[in-house]
């Protein structure tokens, strides 16, 4: 292989790794333990190569990582942790019947054994991949024939090595109910419901970018090595040149609830749909009390965007198919276990698993749309949010394949679009134009000669880029006087020439503002109580509303239940204060606080009106922690929602 030129850390990046090992509890060994356990066998090295000779996926090219106990400072520490986990490969028992293959492939091979054969749940991302991982079960535990393919959701790496459990001639008759192609000795390939265009949208339509896009995303071309590549989060990386193949399923799973008995194992399915694929499920296990997870819990933060491109997740969903996944299976699961890295096992390790992680999505979710209600642009949302200790230290939720920052911008990007508000940033310069005129105006040598030539820029009709360069300056300096009135000069003039009337309302507003300031009366509460809209909120709209009121860094510390019994309408509901995220779901559990009220009642609560609420409501237990949910419901009252800047800080 190639040797490429790396540097050593610097100093300051020796620090900041350093910084880590106070950050976090490396003596906490639960996710490298469950990591290991079960592990059957192993084979001595591992390199899956294709026929034609290349390597399609290595485990060998991080023989390094058997050498180095600690991290060495050209790693992350937290992320050197992850990789170690991910490079034990091998055979798995999950539980009695249930069996993986995990790192031969970016995702797990998971085998169910039936009273006859194997029920495979997915099939990882290419053929050679699936094929070297049955040579390894077929090696311990028999062969055996296979009954039928499920594949938990639309994404390669999940259904790209199905030819080699089966060929096209050996599916089962599409048009056949579920049981009746279960009996005619063909193979059935279940999927959820929107299964097959989900995946050609995701990965054909923009399928030659996002090829190319991924190559950065899982460094396929870097040297596996201390310097180089290391894991992904979800798995070492991807199988780039295997060979991915694809069979048009049999069978839709469409609701929640729905069963089926495959081989003598009951099924049950929880659909999971715009979470981490727009199409999507879980599956319970009940003879076994086993729950897949899919990829909606996989022991790292998730991406609710992907660099490699993506259509945009939704966080709260993610949250309440969780949540709901929880409430229908959690008191009778004792494994967890899904399509990429490990099981989890316990139901009190199964319950802080699934609720902090779902309290993760919610808080990001929450927290961003409350941020944009305060005037906040994408990339400052992405510089202010942070998740509070008692979720970011738990290793299973770590930034190790998304990021908290990019997920806040997925929100953004879900509510508000690209766009920031800034007519500056409209119609933005390419970047090689840009570049070229940065470039120009750093040669000059100063702000006085750098704003006279904006001033002949301006004269010669550069509008834009006047724009650009001004409204940098303007938030350096917002008392930059010079620099506001040529920003909006271009502005207007820019304005003027618009075919577009929303982009002429956009550019003349935004020249007005840089000259007359930001006179936007203050203090009004763009979210006041009454009207049809709060009027008709359902009692989920209620509580997801109310956890976007919430004041997270009162309540960061919190971690308790609330049971709403709602009289009129005789349904119950569960809330879940997980530090400073608020969780629901629609059960009747436990908890702290019982709280009884009319349904109506609830909007006092997601208009802040705490004292109203009181003289409704009947309210036991520890009323003390649900005074905190009232006291923190306070987070756009009396300030400036509606009226921030747009066109300066």
């Amino acid at each position: 292989m190639t040797q490429h030129k790396h540097n050593p850390a610097t100093e300051m990046t020796m620090r900041k790794n350093a910084q880590m090992y106070t950050l976090l509890d490396f003596n906490d060994k639960q996710e490298a333990e469950f990591a290991r356990r079960g592990l059957i066998a192993a084979p001595e090295t591992l390199e899956i190569r294709h026929a034609a000779g290349h390597v399609i996926w290595s485990q060998k090219a991080y023989a390094f990582l058997d050498e180095t106990e600690k991290a060495p400072d050209t790693a992350n520490p937290s992320l050197w942790e992850n990789t170690k986990n991910n490079h034990v490969a091998g055979l798995f028992e999950v539980m009695d019947g249930i069996y993986q293959v995990r790192g031969f492939d970016m995702a797990n091979l998971t085998l169910i054994a039936g009273d006859t054969g194997w029920i495979v749940f997915d099939t990882t991302m290419t053929v050679e991949t699936a094929q070297a991982a049955m040579a390894l079960v077929e090696q311990h535990l028999g062969k055996r024939p296979v009954k039928a393919v499920l594949i938990s959701h639309s994404h390669v790496d999940h259904f790209g090595g199905v030819k080699a459990f089966m060929s096209d001639e050996e599916a089962a008759d599409r048009s056949l109910p579920i049981a009746e192609q279960l009996a005619s000795g063909k193979i059935p390939v279940i999927v959820p419901q929107g299964f097959t265009k989900a995946a050609m949208e995701e990965n054909l339509y923009a399928g030659t970018a996002m090829s190319r896009r991924a190559m950065y995303q899982y460094g396929v071309r870097l040297e596996k090595s201390p310097t180089g590549g290391l894991a992904i989060g979800i798995g070492m990386g991807q199988a780039m040149r295997g060979t991915a193949s694809f069979i048009r399923p049999t069978w839709e799973i469409c609701e929640t609830g729905e069963r089926i008995v495959i081989d003598g194992v009951e099924i049950e399915f929880q659909m999971t749909p715009g979470t981490e694929a727009p199409s999507e499920m879980n599956a319970f296990f009940p003879q076994k009390k086993a729950l897949w997870l899919a990829e909606n819990c996989t022991a790292t933060l998730h991406n609710l965007y992907t660099l490699r491109g993506a259509q945009v997740r939704d966080g709260n969903a993610w949250a309440e198919y969780i949540m709901e996944a929880y409430a229908l299976y959690g008191d009778r699961t004792e494994v967890t276990f899904q399509s990429h890295n490990w099981p989890h096992w316990g139901k009190d390790v199964i319950k802080k698993y699934m609720i902090d992680t779902a309290a993760v999505y919610k808080f990001i979710n929450d927290e961003t749309l409350a941020l944009i209600n305060l005037g906040y642009t994408p990339d400052e949302i992405a510089h202010t949010l942070a998740l509070p200790d008692a979720l970011a230290k738990n290793w299973f939720t770590r930034q190790y394949y998304g990021t908290v920052a990019h997920d806040t911008k997925a929100v953004y990007q879900k509510f508000m679009g690209w766009y920031d508000a800034n007519p500056v940033h409209l119609n933005q310069l390419p970047p090689e134009e840009s570049a070229q005129k940065w470039a120009e105006y750093l040669a000059l040598g100063g702000m006085e000669a750098a704003m006279e030539r904006a001033r002949q820029d301006y004269e010669a009709g550069e509008y834009q880029w006047v724009a650009e360069f001004t409204n940098r300056l303007v938030f350096a300096d917002p008392k930059n006087e010079a620099a506001r009135n040529l920003c909006a000069d271009a502005l207007e003039q820019l304005g003027y020439q618009a075919e577009s009337g929303t982009w002429r309302g956009c550019y003349l507003s935004a020249a007005m503002e840089l000259r007359e300031g930001n006179t936007m009366p203050k203090g009004k509460d763009a979210h006041s109580f009454g009207g049809d809209l709060m009027e008709n909120l359902t009692p989920e709209m209620v509580f997801d509303f109310m956890g976007i009121r919430l004041d997270r860094d009162a309540l960061k510390d919190e971690n308790f239940a609330v049971r709403f019994e709602l009289l009129d309408t005789k349904e119950t509901y569960m809330a879940y204060m997980r530090y400073g995220a608020l969780l629901h779901t629609k059960e009747e559990n436990d908890a702290d606080v019982v709280v009884k009220c009319p349904s109506k009642a609830l909007l006092l609560l997601a208009s802040g009106e705490g004292e109203k609420f009181r003289q409704i409501a009947e309210i036991t237990g520890d009323t003390d922690k649900f005074g905190k949910i009232l006291v923190a419901l306070h987070r756009f009252k009396g300030g400036a929602v509606g009226t921030f800047n747009i066109v300066e800080p």
